[in-house]
């Protein structure tokens, strides 16, 4: 992917934060939900679209804050599917497997 700084206050970083402060465990059922929350195809084709420009070099200006925005909703739902497949293994079931990575 494109580089983008990792900062302990990023956007994906405060995300990340909230859902680690919880007083209660995920209930299986709302991990399940976290775990439908997906892009769109059209979100990952337009994702997809400027990573590659990224990676050519041909990303322009006014593209980079739309691409930094994916990245971070990107890093934001990888944390969340993550504590989500966690909570639903603690439950004691198996979590779906992923059709796609976010």
């Amino acid at each position: 992917m494109g580089s983008h700084p990792a900062s302990a206050n990023s956007e994906s970083a405060i995300w990340a934060r909230l859902i680690e402060v919880r007083k209660e465990p995920i209930s299986a059922e709302t991990a399940r939900f976290l775990l439908s929350i997906q892009l769109s195809e059209g979100d990952h084709s337009r994702m997809q679209e400027l990573m590659d420009k990224s990676n050519h070099g041909t990303l322009a200006p006014e593209d980079e804050a739309e691409f930094d925005s994916y990245l971070n909703i990107a890093d934001f739902l990888t944390v969340m599917h993550s504590q989500a497949r966690a909570a639903i293994r603690t439950a004691g079931f198996q979590p779906p497997r992923e059709v796609r990575s976010s």
